[in-house]
């Protein structure tokens, strides 16, 4: 699998071959110049990007869940990937209450995983725990694979007292260090320097694991993100680039964002090796990712991945998607190309899985994710002093003395703050 990368280190040669330029005469002549590894040619010719070659879409399960190329089929035991599989149904089902309950007003905000689980769990399964994750927060199937629970989910939605980040973050900003994974942050892409920069520190002092990060073809639209690719590829940071391509950047649609050839293409103008997979084919995302992270570790260098799937779902709960593409496009996608309906056809067909399990898994799951509603929702809010805390190693004196102040206004006028939803302010 690992060729699958390398060939990138010939893309130059193969648009040298497509464009017609010819080096014969003055072969003998390398460009001496420090910016470039290239030759002279006597022919003055602009390269066009619709003569390029376009790089191709990687696939191992075409939409009927059917293996184009046995070779290619990872080989799961039936346990394994049952468990891929059901960790993408509870994924959906814990994203339809939760998209309900905001709908009720019983949270304030949600975004959901429809129609992304494939590229979540697949390339979950293909890392090492040791592995640090930078995510966006389309990556909640990406938590609970790596050890997360429904619970603990509900009570970061929730922002109980129970909740890792003690409430300081609105929903879907899922934390844990139990699960080896990055707080998501709501600025948009400010995680992937931050990512490179810790594989570059990683490269200082354990070569056997690397950086992750997600992030989506509209944050790679951002400063941040050519910063981080340019700083990864010139000090060969053992990084892995996931971007996670669904077609949409909140309302704008990808024609919209960029002319040329999707993202993984700028991998490789920055000397990064790239690789583009069909994110809705579960088999091709682990592949793509476990050679990936093989080429990463192995040769310290980033990697590229640009995973091409789609956003089902509105971009989040503050956004209705039907102002700007169709229903007909939404359902098809919901319908008829679906990652969960792909693999469940590959387990049927090898009579791994059936309609009675189906039935009995989805009962089961969609108990547990109700009772960890009803829990964290009658689970109390942090103490909310702890505004203050975690944020200076030492609390300087004018945000003591706010401190000081909000005790005194609080205990004043207690009957005017629902302060017995809170934990003791204390």
């Amino acid at each position: 699998m690992i060729k699958v990368a390398r060939r990138v280190k010939n893309f130059g040669a193969v648009y040298q071959r497509a464009l017609g330029f010819h080096h014969d005469s003055v072969r003998d002549e390398p460009a001496p110049y420090p910016g470039v590894k290239t030759e002279f040619t006597k022919e003055m010719r602009f390269i066009l990007p619709e003569e390029v070659p376009t790089i191709p879409i990687y696939r191992v399960l075409n939409s009927q869940g059917k293996v184009i190329n046995p070779s290619h089929d990872p080989g799961f035991e039936k346990e394994d990937l049952v468990e891929m599989y059901k960790v993408m149904v509870k994924t959906s089902i814990m994203d339809r209450i939760l998209y309900q309950s905001q709908r009720q007003g019983r949270i304030s905000f949600y975004m959901t995983n429809f129609g992304e689980e494939a590229t979540q769990i697949g390339s979950a399964r293909a890392l090492k725990f040791k592995d640090v994750v930078f995510p966006q927060y389309r990556e909640a199937g990406v938590f609970l694979w790596r050890g997360y629970t429904p619970l603990e989910c509900m009570h970061q939605c929730f922002g109980t007292s129970k909740d890792f980040g003690k409430g300081k973050q609105m929903p879907v900003h899922y934390t844990g260090a139990k699960v080896n994974i990055q707080a998501v942050s709501s600025p948009l892409g400010t995680q992937i320097p931050q990512a490179a920069g810790y594989a570059y520190a990683l490269k200082q002092r354990d070569r056997d694991s690397c950086a992750v990060c997600y992030f989506g073809e509209g944050a790679a639209s951002e400063g941040d993100c050519h910063s981080a690719m340019n700083m990864a590829a010139t000090l060969d940071c053992p990084i892995m680039f996931f971007c996670r391509n669904n077609g949409y950047a909140i309302s704008t649609a990808t024609k919209d964002q960029y002319r040329g050839d999707g993202i993984a293409s700028r991998g490789i103008g920055y000397g990064i090796p790239a690789i583009r997979f069909d994110g809705n084919d579960l088999f091709a995302v682990y592949n793509a990712t476990k050679a990936a992270r093989k080429l990463c570790v192995e040769e310290q260098r980033p990697v590229v991945l640009e995973a091409m799937t789609y956003r089902v779902g509105h971009h989040s709960t503050s956004d209705d998607s039907t102002a700007y593409r169709s229903v007909d496009e939404v359902k098809h996608w919901d319908t008829v190309d679906t990652p969960i309906n792909r693999i469940r056809s590959y387990l049927s067909e090898r009579a791994w899985w059936d309609e009675t399990q189906e039935k009995e898994f989805r009962s089961s799951a969609r108990g547990e994710i109700l009772r960890g509603f009803r829990e964290a929702e009658n689970t109390k809010l942090p103490n909310p002093l702890l505004i203050f805390d975690e944020v200076w190693d030492e609390i300087p004196t004018q945000l003591q003395a706010q401190k000081e102040e909000l005790i005194k206004h609080c205990s004043k006028y207690a009957e005017n703050y629902p302060l017995g939803n809170h934990d003791e302010m204390k």
